[in-house]
């Protein structure tokens, strides 16, 4: 004689409910690690909790994907007399998520949530409120100074250089790549001196200093280009140095070889 109702909890609807979760679970077709309840309702799929997960990964993909297209049209399509404003959302939008693919595509063991650099630091998220809070306030006051010109477009260009560099550094270095210095020298590392790397030896620096220092020159933000040129060159500075002691520590001279034949691309930083 099979079970009987009476050691099931609950009645009708609770107890099919519960027969057939148990069925589920001790299916011999299902693997045991994939073993789990249920979701039982919409709370299970939890939003901004921090987690790399698919839910997260598509809202914050669609999010800068949504904030690439709408500014796009703003800046070429609605005759707007601030383009610059809209491209550089438009800018923002496209360094995120290449940020977060290249890091997807070539070192997925380190991904995270943050690999979409959204709040990479207190630092860059205060660079970035200063920048649009500059153009903002000089718009309301001296919207003479916000119209577009040979200056704007020479911004544009170095912003799209360097996305270009970045990006080109990040799908070269492929596995090598990290948002972080290395402390160890792990198996898979090796010194990368092709393609743009043979040319520049930190391209994807050389690529961010250009792309913020563009995108100040594309808006016309005079306090923040300065501020942005002071900040970066003792950032990369400091950084480069410590970050080429490690290298020469993992490579030895191959790497001081490398050195003396390559440029960071960076005034003042050799």
């Amino acid at each position: 004689m099979g079970p009987s109702t009476s050691t099931i909890p609950g009645t009708g609807a609770q107890a099919r409910s519960h027969l057939l979760e148990t069925a589920y679970n001790n299916s011999p077709n299902l693997n045991t690690q994939r073993r789990r309840p249920i979701p039982v309702s919409i709370t299970d799929f939890r939003l901004f909790d921090g987690q790399n997960s698919p839910q997260n990964i598509a809202v914050y993909g669609f999010g800068l994907g949504a904030l690439f297209g709408t500014s796009v049209i703003l800046a070429t399509m609605v005759g707007s007399s601030i383009p610059q404003f809209w491209l550089f959302l438009a800018a923002l939008g496209v360094f995120h998520s290449l940020e977060y693919v290249a890091i997807a595509l070539f070192n997925p063991t380190k991904l995270t949530l943050d690999s979409f650099l959204l709040n990479h630091s207190p630092e860059y998220s205060a660079a970035t409120a200063a920048g649009i809070t500059e153009f903002l306030i000089e718009l309301y006051f001296f919207p003479e100074r916000k119209t577009w010109g040979l200056l704007n477009k020479i911004g544009l260009v170095m912003v799209i250089i360097g996305q270009a560099a970045r990006t080109l550094a990040m799908f070269s270095a492929k596995s090598n790549f990290s948002h972080h210095v290395e402390f160890y020298k792990e198996e898979h590392h090796v010194l990368v001196t092709d393609g743009i790397y043979s040319i520049l030896r930190h391209p994807s620096y050389f690529g961010f200093y250009y792309w913020a220092l563009g995108s100040q020159l594309m808006m016309m933000n005079p306090v923040c280009i300065v501020a942005f040129t002071g900040v970066l060159q003792y950032f990369f500075s400091d950084r480069i140095q410590y970050e080429e002691g490690c290298l020469i520590r993992f490579f030895g001279q191959a790497y001081r070889d490398y050195q003396a034949r390559t440029h960071t691309g960076i005034p003042f930083i050799k």
